[in-house]
């Protein structure tokens, strides 16, 4: 489901969608409002992605948003006056939500804004990213918790950390050529990239 959203006190000038042509919206996902999906995108079955409280909403070239994801974001704007709490700016730019380049969003994650995080980056299944920043090429393992943080590139959130304070987001490990899940997420986007191909092209055929 691709639709626009609602004009509301906190959303003056309701928004379509906009999918790159190249992108693969599953028919039981959902798409909503100021929503940006990039060149490439893998958008699975039953990821909600809800740009129509926080505004606008970014995914970048080859991120994938796996199975039961949820992006949503607190609002941004109340009686046509910016919430700038409830921005991040990227690249001069204020998003809600930014996904970047070449970012996964394995199951059931869930990326609540005000949250950037950064190309190269890989979530693991079920954790949640609330009111913070996540640089390039982290991995953030399996049910972790990230709430008013800022995370530095390169860094891994070892499986159900719970980080809420700087202090602890800037003592997370560097990632090494020794640590496992180095190279993990370039073997998802491949995947995740080339079923976005296939399943556009069935589409097609269907036509």
């Amino acid at each position: 489901m691709i639709e626009k959203n609602v004009k509301t006190d906190f959303c003056a000038v309701p928004a379509e969608p906009v999918v790159d042509p190249t992108a693969y919206v599953h028919p039981l996902a959902a798409v909503i409002g100021n929503v940006t999906i990039g060149p490439g995108v893998m958008m699975s079955p039953m990821a909600s992605v809800r740009g129509d409280e926080g505004q606008p909403l970014h995914i970048g070239r080859n991120a994938n948003v796996q199975d039961g994801v949820v992006i949503h974001a607190l609002e941004t704007e109340l009686n046509g006056v910016p919430v700038e709490r409830n921005l991040f700016d990227v690249d001069g730019i204020k998003y809600a939500v930014f996904i970047g380049e070449r970012v996964s969003l394995a199951h059931q994650v869930q990326v609540h804004g005000p949250a950037v995080i950064l190309d190269d980056t890989f979530v693991g299944m079920k954790s949640l990213v609330f009111r913070s920043r996540v640089g390039k090429a982290c991995v953030i393992e399996p049910c972790s918790l990230l709430m008013g943080v800022t995370v530095a590139d390169n860094r891994c959130v070892p499986a159900g950390s719970v980080i809420k304070s700087q202090r602890d987001a800037d003592s997370l490990p560097v990632i090494t050529d020794e640590y496992p899940m180095k190279h993990m997420n370039r073997g998802v986007v491949h995947v995740n990239t080339a079923l976005a191909r296939a399943y556009l092209a069935e589409r097609g055929k269907d036509r």
